[in-house]
């Protein structure tokens, strides 16, 4: 379906994101997407080298009547996220994304699409091959690892780049510009816990419990739209204090950045106990399903009878383990008292691996704020820390301050004014942008954030619309051909 996909205008842009979106690009397994992109520039005959962490960075100088003008870094991630539906047969280290096109959307085959941030490096690398467009000096800055921890930005050193704008593509709305946006911090909880060996098997029946057909969504963008996360429905499951349900295993969710979609339990209640069991199950089935009628119309919960587990997790453990859970917050934390409609703190818990004597839990809080940051996290910590988990934070990247009084922001909202006949939206985002981290090596750089619209990132609905590329490619070269002089 790639051939469909290169057909679409303008050509040079989807070519590129055809290209590289058949070569596996993982975060943290950017190997092969490196090797494609210095060679892509050595071919072109530009300045092209990997730096100390693996960023790629690729220099094309100003085209003719240019050269005054002030040199322009324009910046995208290498990286991926790599998600896929339970019934998706896909290997995401061998096979390239399979696309195809539904009305002005561009869609993958039950897996992530990779337009994010995919889109932007095709953009660069069309500007980087073209010649009939008008550019300033150009810096090509392709980062690695942004979607686990943002590595390759941290990693970045000062002195490596020569230019005074910075255009990061990587912005999900095609009629906004984005000046800031949130920081992070990834909080994990982890403990043993004692399991016992059931007494009489016969006396007990298996039961496997899956949550799935939620929408999912990136954990910083989607955060406020109150979806269902995976992991806290089934810990309200299998919270039930009334009947002897024991667990066995509960493993649900996959990056922390992703909104948990799906997960998966095995418990083996008593015999006896299964008719008041089945009761309040069905019950809790009833009312979770309400709740969430309106945004998660297809949320399934199932249970199927399983082989009865021989191991099961000691009541005493179970208990604390459920209630920390239990107590953890997913979601907004704090609106912001400052910006209109902006999440100012959240977090998503999101993944839970409890089998076989070991509890882990991954969380991702996200703040606009440094102290509110910390005080989610510390929230967490507590809730954990009270059921015996010993909590550790890492990963933690800073925040982008807003600048309202930026000169690259006038510049991008006079040209979408006169190009759409209204103010583009300034806003800033609660999604982990680079720019912020760029920033504390970078201090003195103007930075500007803008992209085509993209919906369901990080799930297996991302999808891109086909018109909204078309605005973003034409807004990028009106915004190169409008730099202002050194």
């Amino acid at each position: 379906m790639s051939s469909i996909i290169r057909q679409l205008e303008p050509h040079s842009l989807w070519n590129y994101f055809a290209e590289i979106n058949a070569i596996p690009r993982a975060s943290k397994k950017e190997e092969r997407i490196i090797a494609h992109m210095l060679e892509f520039g050595k071919k072109l005959g530009l300045e092209s080298f990997k730096d100390a962490v693996g960023n790629v960075i690729i220099r094309k100088p100003a085209t003719p009547g240019m050269e005054n003008r002030t040199a322009v870094i324009l910046q995208s991630h290498l990286d991926m996220v790599h998600q896929k539906n339970n019934d998706t047969d896909f290997d995401f280290d061998t096979q390239g994304i399979e696309m195809y096109t539904d009305g002005d959307w561009v869609k993958a085959k039950g897996t992530t699409l990779g337009a994010d941030n995919g889109i932007g490096v095709a953009t660069i690398m069309a500007i980087l091959s073209a010649s009939d467009i008008e550019h300033p000096a150009i810096e090509a800055l392709f980062t690695i690892d942004e979607e686990t921890g943002m590595t390759g930005a941290l990693g970045l050193q000062g002195g490596v780049l020569q230019g005074q704008i910075l255009l990061n593509l990587d912005t999900e709305e095609d009629d906004e510009i984005d000046i800031g946006c949130a920081g992070g911090m990834d909080v994990t909880a982890e403990r043993t816990y004692a399991y016992e060996t059931l007494p009489d098997l016969m006396a007990f029946r298996g039961f496997q419990i899956t949550v799935k057909g939620l929408q999912g969504g990136h954990s910083g963008i989607d955060i406020h739209l109150g979806r269902g996360n995976a992991n806290k429905i089934m810990n309200r499951l299998l919270y039930n204090p009334n009947t002897s349900v024991r667990l066995a295993s509960f493993e649900g969710g996959s990056l922390r950045n992703a909104i948990p979609r799906e997960s998966n339990a095995v418990i083996a209640v008593a015999s006896a106990d299964i008719p008041a069991f089945e009761e309040h199950f069905n019950k809790l089935v009833k009312d979770i399903k309400e709740e969430f009628v309106t945004v998660e119309p297809n949320l399934t919960i199932d249970i199927a009878t399983t082989q009865t587990p021989e191991q099961v997790m000691v009541a005493q453990d179970q208990q604390s383990i459920l209630n920390a859970v239990y107590a953890a917050h997913n979601g907004v934390f704090r609106m912001s008292p400052d910006i209109a409609d902006l999440v100012e703190a959240s977090n998503n818990v999101a993944r839970i691996d409890i089998k076989t004597g070991k509890a882990r839990i991954l969380c991702l809080t996200r703040s606009s704020v440094e102290s509110s940051k910390t005080d989610v996290a510390q929230s967490l910590k507590a809730a954990f820390e009270l059921a015996g988990f010993n909590v550790t934070f890492s990963g933690e990247y800073p925040g982008w301050t807003p600048n309202i009084h930026s000169p690259i922001l006038q510049v991008l909202s006079d040209i979408y004014v006169k190009m759409h006949g209204e103010n583009a939206k300034v806003v800033a985002c609660h999604a982990g942008l680079e720019c912020g981290i760029l920033g504390r090596n970078y201090p003195g750089m103007d930075m500007i954030s803008y992209g085509p619209t993209i919906k369901g990132a990080h799930s297996p609905d991302e999808r891109v619309s086909i018109a909204s590329v078309v605005k973003f490619w034409k807004y990028t070269l009106e915004i190169l051909k409008q730099i202002p002089e050194k």
